[in-house]
């Protein structure tokens, strides 16, 4: 048995038209990005994006899914997720109910074994739920943090992204006439293997430009006036600078941003920054470097930083 999607695409046609679709959305795009969205789009395969936590891997399916129309299926990966959690699984109490409602009234045990592995027992996970498809369209299939999972669940990932069927021994054969928009997001803590690479247009994304930033930022929290929004993304530069090590958490300006907004600082005064800085924070040691860094020094040299920007 092959259950078949139908077509039925609403894709966009050039790089413009891809940054013009997620701008409507405030997700900010360089060509890079919006060519390598749309090289996935027309040949029908994955999108592979690596990058930093906090750089927008993920905010560009919501998006996309938003724009476009499509339903968004998002696959949370973690260690020893498998085929029963990321594709199907077979109500196992319902069919055995079944059973012995059948064995109650005596009904032809053939016919009940047929019943059994049907749609009406199906559990469907994303991945089978994106090759099924909802509402007359393909899905877009977010399959987040893929280095998270074991090695071992790409190499079941490789018939779904390969030939977007996958083959349930008792059910048949799912295949999707077109395929689903997949995006694949890595923050590069394993290496992701070379064969589930072959099947993906890959992109890595970096943290915005300056320029990228103030858009995000005017986009995502317009009631942070110019000045703060400037001085914000002049700070963060520098406090990335200053952490470069790499024991600085991942900074999210639009996060940062609300912060500040919220505490109604909108003066970038020394002691104030400190206090939204530290609220950004979740835990004992990311405190301790906040309360060590030297806030009023990076805040200056950030403040010069703009004013040069702006003679």
């Amino acid at each position: 048995m092959e259950k078949i999607i139908k077509k039925n695409s609403n894709f966009p046609e050039t790089v413009d038209d891809v940054l013009n679709l997620l701008s409507k959305e405030g997700y900010v795009a360089n060509k890079g990005l919006a060519t390598s969205l749309l090289l996935s789009m027309k040949l029908k395969r994955p999108l592979l994006l690596e990058g930093k936590s906090g750089v927008g891997k993920t905010e560009l399916a919501k998006s996309l899914s938003k724009q476009l129309g499509r339903d968004l299926l998002k696959l949370q990966c973690y260690e020893g997720l498998g085929v029963n959690e990321a594709i199907y699984d077979w109500n196992y109490p319902a069919q055995l109910l079944a059973v012995k409602l059948s064995e109650f009234s005596h009904k032809d045990s053939n016919l009940l074994e047929d019943n059994l592995f049907s749609d009406k027992f199906l559990i469907k996970r994303p991945l089978l739920e994106s090759l099924m498809g909802s509402n007359g369209n393909s899905p877009i299939l977010l399959i987040d943090e893929i280095d998270r999972a074991d090695s071992a669940f790409e190499a079941i990932l490789l018939e779904i992204l390969s030939e977007y069927q996958f083959t349930i021994p008792e059910y048949g054969i799912v295949k999707s006439l077109e395929p689903p928009l997949v995006i694949v997001t890595s923050n590069n803590t394993r290496e992701v293997h070379s064969a589930l690479r072959r099947r993906c247009v890959y992109h890595y994304v970096d943290w915005p430009s300056i320029n990228d930033e103030k858009e995000i930022l005017s986009n995502r929290i317009p009631e942070a006036n110019k000045l703060i929004s400037d001085g914000i993304k002049k700070f963060i530069h520098s406090l990335r600078k200053e952490f470069d090590g790499g024991e600085m958490p991942p900074l999210e300006e639009q996060k940062w941003a609300s912060i500040i907004v919220e505490l109604d600082n909108f003066e970038l005064e020394p002691k104030k920054i400190s206090n939204a800085f530290k609220a950004y924070f979740r835990y004992k040691k990311e405190l301790s470097i906040a309360e060590k860094s030297q806030v009023p020094e990076i805040l200056r040299r950030a403040q010069l930083e703009l004013e040069d920007l702006t003679r």
